[in-house]
C-alpha cells in the first residue's frame, strides 16, 4: 500500500518534469512518448551485458514472434535495435506508465533476464493473466539480504513467476527462499556461458606463454601488477604484460604509474598494438587480448569489487589468476580452481605465483586447456529454456 501511494504521487511530478525539461529518455519511460509496437513478447534486460548473454534465445523467439525488448540504458536500446529488433527504454514502475505501456503492447508472454523486481509491474501483468518468466536469474548474497526485509513485495512477485531457470544453484535456492515456486523452477542455464562457448581459442603458441593480460583492472590495482611484471621481467626478458584497464578514463593516470617504473608508456589509444607493457585504454577489444594472452589475472577481484568473469578468458584457453573478492561468480572460480585451471593470489603472492607459473610453459597451457574444458562442461543447452518459453507464448491472452 505504502509503494502504491508513493508510486501514484510521483508519477504525476514526473510527467511534469519530463515537459518542462524536454528530457526524451524520461518522456520514454513515462510512456508519453511514441506509442510502443505491439509484441507477442516483452522480453527486459537491464542493460548491454545482460542482453547480450540472452541474445541467442531472444533472436531464437524472434524467429516465430514479435519481440519487444526493453532495457535501462540507451546504449543497450542502440544495440538491440542494430540486432533487427524492436527496443525501447523500458517502463517505470508507476499505475498509469504500465497501463499504457500494456495496453500498446499487449503481449502473451513477459520475460526478464537475470532480474530486476517492480511490485506494479508483476501485479498488473497477473492482473491481465500475462505469464511471467525470468532466465538466467541471479540473486546474490547481499540482494537476497536486502530483500528478506521485505517479503510482503518480493514474495508475492516471485510467486506469480510460472517458470524461473536460475544461472547457479546458490541464485535459485535463494528465490526458493524468497518466495519462488518449486513447480517454476526449470533446469539451470548460465546465459554468460552461451557466447563464450561458441568461441573458438587460439592455438597454443611460446608467444602467448610469455604474454600476461591483467584484464579489466581498477584503481590499485595496476601498481601491483607493474611491479609483480618488472620482478618476472628479471627471469623473462621476452615477457610481454598487456594491461587493459576497466574505466578508459583513467588512461592517463595508468600512464604516470607505467612511467613511474622506467618503462615505455604504449597506449592503444594512440593506436599502438604491442609493447613490453601495452596500455589498452580503449573499449570493445577484450576479444582480441585474450587471444594473445597464454596467462590472465581477471581484475575487479585485488580490490573488493566481487570480480569480473572468468569464462571469457577461460573461453580463450588462458590460465586464469585471480584475488580473493570474488563474490559475483564465486561458483565459477571455485569450479575452475577446483579443475587446476584458476589460481587465488594475493597483493603479496602475486609476485611469487607468477614466477613459478612463467617457469612452466606447460603448465600454463595445461591450465587454460582445463579452464576451457570446465566451459564446455557446464554450458549446458537453451533448447529446453526455449521450448518452455514458447508453449508459454501460445497461450491466448
Amino acid at each position: 500500500m505504502i509503494y502504491s501511494a508513493l508510486t501514484r504521487l510521483a508519477e504525476p511530478l514526473l510527467r511534469l518534469q519530463s515537459t518542462l525539461g524536454g528530457q526524451d529518455a524520461l518522456r520514454e519511460r513515462l510512456v508519453m512518448d511514441a506509442r510502443p509496437v505491439a509484441a507477442d513478447i516483452w522480453i527486459h534486460g537491464a542493460s548491454v551485458g545482460e542482453l547480450t548473454s540472452a541474445r541467442t534465445i531472444i533472436e531464437d523467439l524472434a524467429r516465430d514472434f514479435s519481440v519487444l525488448v526493453t532495457t535501462n540504458t540507451e546504449t543497450a536500446r542502440q544495440m538491440v535495435t542494430g540486432w533487427g529488433l524492436a527496443a525501447r527504454l523500458a517502463p517505470m514502475d508507476l499505475p498509469g506508465t504500465m497501463q499504457r505501456f500494456l495496453n500498446a503492447v499487449h503481449p502473451r508472454l513477459q520475460v526478464t533476464i537475470e532480474g530486476e523486481f517492480w511490485p506494479l509491474r508483476s501485479r498488473e501483468l497477473a492482473r491481465r493473466g500475462i505469464p511471467q518468466t525470468m532466465i538466467g536469474a541471479r540473486m546474490s548474497a547481499k540482494s537476497a539480504g536486502n530483500w528478506g526485509r521485505f517479503p510482503r513485495l518480493i514474495r508475492p512477485i516471485l510467486e506469480r513467476v510460472e517458470a524461473l531457470s536460475a544461472q547457479d544453484a546458490l541464485s535459485e535456492e535463494r528465490l526458493l527462499r524468497l518466495g519462488a515456486r518449486p513447480a517454476a523452477i526449470l533446469p539451470k542455464l548460465d546465459l554468460k556461458l552461451l557466447g563464450p562457448a561458441q568461441i573458438s581459442p587460439p592455438v597454443d603458441s611460446a608467444a602467448r606463454d610469455m604474454t600476461f593480460l591483467a584484464a579489466s583492472t581498477h584503481e590499485g590495482e595496476e601498481q601491483v601488477f607493474l611491479d609483480a611484471f618488472v620482478e618476472a621481467r628479471k627471469q623473462h626478458s621476452d615477457l610481454r604484460l598487456i594491461l587493459a584497464i576497466r574505466h578508459p578514463k583513467r588512461g592517463d593516470e595508468v600512464a604516470n604509474l607505467i612511467e613511474q617504473r622506467g618503462l615505455p608508456v604504449i597506449r592503444r589509444s594512440q593506436g599502438a598494438e604491442d609493447g613490453p607493457v601495452l596500455l589498452v585504454d580503449t573499449l570493445g577489444e577484450m576479444a582480441r587480448w585474450y587471444a594473445a594472452a597464454g596467462l590472465c589475472f581477471v581484475g575487479g577481484s585485488l580490490n573488493d569489487r566481487g570480480g569480473h568473469t572468468p569464462w571469457e578468458p577461460a573461453a580463450y584457453q588462458c590460465a586464469i589468476l585471480y584475488g580473493p573478492h570474488v563474490s559475483n561468480f564465486p561458483d565459477a572460480y571455485a569450479a575452475l580452481t577446483a579443475a587446476d585451471a584458476a589460481r587465488q593470489v594475493t597483493v603479496d603472492s602475486l609476485q611469487t605465483s607468477l614466477a613459478e607459473i612463467l617457469a612452466q610453459p606447460a603448465r600454463i597451457r595445461a591450465m587454460g586447456h582445463a579452464g576451457r574444458n570446465v566451459l564446455d562442461q557446464r554450458v549446458g543447452a537453451p533448447d529446453g529454456l526455449v521450448t518452455a518459453l514458447r508453449d508459454l507464448a501460445k497461450r491466448a491472452v
